[in-house]
C-alpha cells in the first residue's frame, strides 16, 4: 500500500512548518498569499488528503450522517440530494444508512454516527420515541425530517401531511367520487400516531372525508410497494369496493397499479388512484400518477440549512419547519363512474 501523505510531507515540500500549513488548511489568519499559495501547490503535488481522524481530534471531521428508514423508497433520493446540493461547495461529506425501518436499527446506526465522531445527523422520519431522538440530539448536533410535533433538543422538517391528504380528498371529490378508500401505514404507538407523517396524513384523510360528509375507508397495511399490492386486493374483494384509492406513498400507488393490472383493471379506467410524494416514476407517462408534491428536495436542503446553523451555534433556540404541499394532477384520476 501507498503510504499516506501527512502535514509534514506537506511541510516539507513547500519548505515551511507544520503549524503553517496546518494554518492554510483552517484557513487562519497569520500566513501571508505566498505561503498559502506554496502550501496549496504541495498539496496539490502531493494528492494530500487531510485525516478525519486527526480533524476529530481538533473538533471537526467535516462528516454528516444521513439515516433513512428505506432504500428502495424513490421519495429519500430526492431528499438526499437536496441535502447534498445544499452542502456542495461546502468541507462537508455525507454518509448514508438505512435503519429498516426498525427501532434497534435505528439505535444502532445512531450511535455508530456518533462514534464515529460526525458532526451532526439528519434522521429521516425515525420511528424512535422522542425520548431516544432527544438524547442522539443532546449528544450530536441533529435535524429529524418527517416528525411533527416540537422538541427543545433538535431542529425538524416537515411537510404539511394534513393539509396535503385534504388536497386529494378535494380533488378526487370534485371528480364525482363518494367512495375513497386511503390505504395507511399500520401505527398503533400512541406517541408515533401524533407525530408519525404517516398517521398525520392518515387524520386527514378521514377530517376531509367527514367534512364532505362522506364515510371512512381505511385499510392498513405498509407504505411499500407490497402494502400498496395487498391494500388493493383486499379492496378489489369486496362486494362494493370504492371507485378512487389515495395511497399514503407513491411507493404504495405503484403497488395498487400492479395489483389492478393483475386483476385486469387500470386507472383511471375502472378506479381513479392517487400518491403522495411526487417521486420521479410519477410523472413517467405509462404511470401519470396524481400526487402530492412535499418537494423532497427542499426538506434535504432545508434540513442540511438547519443542521449547519446547529453545528456553528448548538445553544440556538431549536427551528421547526413546516413547508406547504402541492397537489399534481395527472392522468390516473378521472370522474366517477356513472
Amino acid at each position: 500500500m501507498v503510504k499516506r501523505v501527512t502535514i509534514v510531507d506537506v511541510a516539507r515540500r513547500a519548505g515551511v512548518s507544520t503549524t503553517a500549513v496546518s494554518k492554510v488548511l483552517r484557513e487562519a489568519y497569520g500566513t501571508s498569499p505566498q505561503m498559502r499559495s506554496r502550501v496549496r501547490a504541495a498539496i496539490d503535488e502531493l494528492g494530500y488528503r487531510p485525516s478525519a481522524a486527526a480533524r476529530a481530534l481538533r473538533g471537526r471531521t467535516y462528516t454528516i450522517g444521513v439515516m433513512l428508514p428505506d432504500v428502495r423508497n424513490p421519495f429519500f433520493a430526492d431528499v438526499l440530494d437536496g441535502a447534498a446540493d445544499h452542502l456542495a461547495g461546502s468541507e462537508y461529506q455525507l454518509f448514508m444508512a438505512s435503519s429498516c425501518d426498525d427501532e434497534e436499527s435505528e439505535a444502532r446506526v445512531a450511535d455508530a454516527m456518533i462514534d464515529r465522531s460526525m458532526d451532526g445527523v439528519i434522521l429521516i422520519a425515525p420511528i424512535s420515541a422522542r425520548s431516544r431522538l432527544e438524547h442522539v440530539a443532546r449528544t450530536v448536533p441533529t435535524v429529524v425530517i418527517g416528525r411533527h410535533g416540537n422538541s427543545g433538543a433538535y431542529d425538524t422538517v416537515a411537510d404539511d401531511d394534513f393539509g396535503g391528504a385534504g388536497l386529494v380528498v378535494t380533488h378526487l371529490v370534485g371528480l364525482g367520487h363518494r367512495a375513497i378508500a386511503h390505504i395507511e401505514h399500520a401505527e398503533t404507538d400512541p406517541v408515533r400516531l401524533a407525530e408519525m407523517p404517516n398517521a398525520v396524513r392518515a387524520d386527514g384523510y378521514r377530517h376531509a372525508m367527514r367534512t364532505h360528509g362522506l364515510p371512512e375507508d381505511v385499510v392498513s397495511t405498509s407504505y411499500t410497494r407490497e402494502g400498496g399490492y395487498l391494500g388493493t386486493r383486499a379492496l378489489l374483494a369486496r362486494q362494493r369496493p370504492p371507485t378512487a384509492i389515495f395511497a399514503g406513498a407513491d411507493v404504495v400507488a405503484l403497488g395498487v397499479l400492479d395489483a389492478l393490472a393483475e386483476a385486469g383493471l387500470s386507472a383511471p379506467g375502472d378506479f381513479s388512484v392517487a400518491g403522495y410524494d411526487n417521486i420521479a416514476f410519477a410523472s413517467f407517462g405509462p404511470i401519470s400518477l396524481t400526487t402530492v408534491d412535499q418537494d423532497g428536495h427542499r426538506i434535504g436542503a432545508t434540513a442540511a440549512r438547519l443542521l449547519l446553523d446547529r453545528i456553528a451555534d448548538p445553544a440556538r433556540p431549536t427551528t421547526q419547519v413546516r413547508l406547504s404541499p402541492k397537489l399534481v394532477v395527472r392522468h390516473s384520476t378521472a370522474g366517477a363512474a356513472e
